[in-house]
């Protein structure tokens, strides 16, 4: 059996953002030299996650304000965790709904998703530098 490592960085802009992470996992798939296996995408803070739906910005401002009615940045003192000199109780809250990771069938050397399925990165405290781990098993 194949094992194949690697990890993608982000320093994103916004405090929240989604990054279509779909060809850097392809492209790891194809570095790997995996034929039949399974890859494994897991965001490695837990203030960010790693997700698959439809790459469609309506949908993508849709979560953006549902989590933020779910787990709301403002008030800070709302949360707990705030109280050790954080502001970012309710990241960890969005990071839990959204997920930390997902895993992909690959079938023939390719990811084997469903219609309009990609894979994206989830920030929800950014501004500071991360990582995700793409992890790939198979023959």
């Amino acid at each position: 059996m194949k094992s194949y490592r690697k990890e993608l960085w982000f320093n994103t802009k916004n405090r929240v953002e989604f990054i279509n992470i779909t060809r850097d996992v392809e492209e790891a798939v194809k570095e790997s030299g995996v034929k039949e296996g399974l890859c494994l995408v897991n965001a490695m803070h837990i203030t960010a996650s790693v997700f698959i739906n439809d790459d469609e910005p309506g949908l993508h401002e849709d979560y953006k304000e549902w989590l933020e009615r779910l787990a709301p940045h403002e008030p800070i003192s709302a949360y707990r965790h705030n109280r050790t000199g954080e502001d970012n109780g309710d990241a960890h809250l969005k990071r839990q709904i959204m997920g930390r990771e997902v895993v992909v069938a690959i079938t023939d050397g390719k990811l084997d998703f469903g219609p309009w399925e990609q894979i994206f990165y989830g920030e929800f405290d950014g501004q500071r530098r991360k990582r995700v781990l793409i992890k790939i098993i198979g023959e």
